[in-house]
């Protein structure tokens, strides 16, 4: 049961030749779910080994153009490749404008419908759930509406001890019951808990993405004990002044928050293209938070399942 994220861009504005503007995707029990869209994505799709076709949902954190120049291009490719379900977009507006903007010169025919649903900037929400995941918008601090978005895997159902079923002669109906939590009674009229008849088989793992933002507590709450942590750090501790000024976060900032979100793991990226080597931006970074690294271009972290015992 995957889940996974590769970073398919981590740059800022400006691409250089190492970073590609703003693209993860998450891979769930092998559903793709595309974050952010800047330029050149597809191509980094491409080489990275996944299929376009096969990305079930899009999520666009705010309207500048490294986050969401590369949509317009992947639309005209799903089209051109033969999709035909529906494609979910998630973006604040004007997204809505845009698209019909862009539509109205460009992609006029689609084989495929486009369902644009609208991120509200300024309160968290469940904005999209389905058998195995939900997604809640965070709200971000940003020179424009920007969201973040926190990917959760579902708590799976709970598993019946077989020594359990051994022990106390269960029968299916009692089984059942176990997995639907219930305490089960015995022909005895003895009751057993459910927490001596069953497990949780794994955690659910989960995945947050902060980028663009300056430091937030209120992010780091909405976000408390995620496996995961992808948090923007557009400058190093240096340019505090100009972090703020531009509606950015530091190295030093990114840590915090991670470290108030109680994170397992910090990924770093939106790195300013002024900086040649990011091995200064990790250092600040771990000072803070031990387990920080800088995000790679094509790399791809895996969470793995915590087995219960």
């Amino acid at each position: 049961m995957t889940f996974r994220v590769t970073i398919l861009g981590s740059g800022s504005a400006l691409p250089t030749p190492r970073r590609n503007p703003s693209a993860h995707v998450l891979n769930v029990h092998e559903q793709f779910f595309l974050v952010d869209c800047g330029e050149g994505t597809q191509a980094r799709l491409m080489s990275c080994g996944i299929n376009p076709l096969k990305i079930n949902a899009v999520f666009i954190s705010h309207l500048h153009g490294d986050h969401v120049y590369g949509l317009f291009g992947l639309i005209s490719t799903l089209g051109l490749t033969g999709r035909r379900t529906p494609l979910q977009i998630f973006a604040p507006r004007p997204f809505d404008e845009i698209l019909a903007a862009h539509r109205r010169y460009f992609d006029t025919e689609l084989p495929y419908e486009i369902r644009w649903n609208e991120v509200r900037t300024r309160r968290s929400e469940l904005i999209y759930e389905n058998k195995v995941l939900e997604v809640r918008s965070v709200p971000l601090r940003h020179r424009v509406p920007a969201a973040g978005f926190l990917f959760r895997e579902k708590t799976p159902p709970l598993n019946v001890r077989k020594e359990a079923v051994a022990r106390y002669g269960l029968g299916i109906a009692q089984c059942v019951a176990a997995k639907r939590g219930e305490d089960v009674a015995l022909d005895s009229g003895e009751t057993i808990p459910n927490g001596e008849l069953t497990y949780l088989p794994y955690r659910g793992r989960s995945y947050a993405y902060l980028s663009d933002t300056l430091p937030s507590a209120r992010a780091a709450g909405l976000v408390g004990g995620v496996d995961l942590l992808y948090h923007e750090a557009t400058f190093a501790a240096g340019d505090k002044a100009l972090a703020r000024q531009t509606g950015h976060s530091t190295t030093v900032q990114a840590a915090q928050v991670a470290e108030k979100a109680g994170a397992r793991r910090l990924l770093i990226g939106h790195f300013s293209s002024r900086y040649k080597d990011e091995s200064l931006l990790v250092e600040e970074a771990r000072g803070i938070f031990a387990a920080a690294e800088a995000a790679v271009e094509g790399a791809s972290y895996e969470i793995p399942l915590k087995r219960e015992p």
